[in-house]
C-alpha cells in the first residue's frame, strides 16, 4: 500500500524531527520548516515509543525511507533507543541521519550496531575561525566525528557544505580534498529562504549555479538521480564524488516530492514551506487514537499534500 496525494504524487520518504533543541547557532537553519507558530503546546517532544509508533504506522501506508533529523538528534539522550527500535520495523529499507556530527565520536558504533545506515553531517567549513564564527562549536569535534562515522561502518558519510556568499565559496575546493582522504560524499548546498530573514538570505545566498560550472570542468562523469529532485551527481578522480542539491523552491523539485514530515511536537507536515496545514497526531496518540485512527491522520496529511512551487 502506497499513499498518493491529489496530484498524484506517492508518500515514500519521512523526516522525523526529534527535537528542536541544537549547541550551536547556525543562523541558516531552517529547521526543518518548523517554528514556534507550529504548535499550540510549547516545546513538547514525543517520546521514544511515541516516534517508534508513529513511524510504523508509517510503513505500513507504504512509507520505506526515513531519516531523522532535528535540531540536533543527537541530543536526545534516548537516540540509540530510537534508532534501535526503528530499524526493527518490518518494511523500513533505509534509516538514515543528519547531524552536526559534534556528538557523533561516541556515538557512530553505537548507532551503527543499533541499525544507523548512513549519515548527513553539516560541515559549512574547514576554517577553524570560519567554523566557530558561523555557529559557535569545535571545528574538532565535527572532524572526529567524520572520522567516527567512517570507522563505524556508516555508509555513505555525506558532507552537506552550504554555501555562502562571502563566507565560504572559495573553500570548496579543501572541502572536496577533505571528502575524498575521508571517503566520504561532499554535498553542495544553496541556502533556502526558509526560516531566515530576507536580509540574511540576500547578503549570503550564493547562486550554486557557479559551483557546478567548475565541477563540470573536472567532472569524469555527471548522472541525474531523478528519485531525488533530479540532483546532479558528479563523480571525479580518485574517486570523489560530489552532489549538487538545487533549491527546493522551484517546480521540478515540487513535481517529484515524495516526502512527508514529523515535527518534532508531533504534527504530520506534509510540505517544507507551507506552515498551515499541519495535522496534530501526537494530541490525538496521547488521548488514545488507535492505529487505524493514526492512519487516518496521515491520509489527511498526504491529501493535503500539494506543490508550492508550480510551473508558470
Amino acid at each position: 500500500m502506497v499513499l498518493y496525494d491529489n496530484c498524484g504524487r506517492p508518500t515514500l520518504n519521512l523526516r522525523v524531527s526529534l527535537t528542536q533543541r541544537c549547541n550551536l547557532r547556525c543562523p541558516y537553519c531552517h529547521r526543518e520548516g518548523q517554528t514556534p507558530t507550529t504548535s499550540s503546546v510549547g516545546l513538547r517532544e514525543m517520546t521514544t515509543q511515541e516516534v517508534i509508533r508513529l513511524v510504523r504506522i508509517a510503513v505500513e501506508l507504504g512509507i520505506n525511507r526515513v531519516k531523522l533529523t532535528g535540531g540536533e538528534p543527537l541530543l536526545r539522550n534516548d537516540i540509540v533507543e530510537i534508532v534501535g527500535g526503528l530499524a526493527k520495523i518490518e518494511g523500513l529499507h533505509d534509516l538514515s541521519m543528519t547531524s552536526n556530527g559534534t556528538h557523533l565520536a561516541a556515538l557512530a558504533k553505537p548507532l551503527y550496531d543499533a541499525g544507523l545506515k548512513r549519515i548527513n553531517i553539516n560541515l559549512p567549513s574547514l576554517n577553524k575561525k570560519t567554523y566557530a564564527e558561523l555557529n559557535g562549536g569545535n571545528l574538532n569535534d565535527v572532524l572526529n566525528g567524520v572520522g567516527a562515522a567512517v570507522k563505524a561502518g556508516l555508509n555513505p558519510v555525506k558532507l552537506n557544505m552550504l554555501i555562502l556568499n562571502g563566507v565560504n565559496e572559495h573553500d570548496i575546493g579543501g572541502m572536496m580534498d577533505f571528502a575524498r582522504k575521508s571517503c566520504a560524499i561532499l554535498q553542495l548546498l544553496e541556502l533556502e529562504p526558509v526560516n531566515v530573514k530576507d536580509p540574511y538570505y540576500r547578503q549570503y545566498h550564493f547562486p550554486i549555479e557557479k559551483a557546478e560550472e567548475e565541477l563540470k570542468k573536472q567532472a569524469l562523469d555527471m548522472q541525474v538521480r531523478g528519485d531525488m529532485q533530479s540532483r546532479h551527481i558528479y563523480s571525479l578522480p580518485e574517486g570523489l564524488q560530489v552532489e549538487v542539491v538545487h533549491p527546493i523552491e522551484n517546480s521540478q523539485f515540487c513535481s517529484r516530492c515524495t516526502r512527508l514530515r514529523i515535527t518534532s511536537d508531533g504534527y504530520l507536515k506534509p510540505c517544507l514551506m507551507i506552515y498551515d496545514n499541519l495535522v496534530d497526531a501526537l494530541t490525538s496518540m496521547r488521548k488514545g487514537a488507535n492505529d487505524k485512527e493514526l492512519a487516518k491522520l496521515f491520509e489527511t496529511a498526504v491529501k493535503r499534500r500539494k506543490p508550492y512551487f508550480v510551473s508558470a
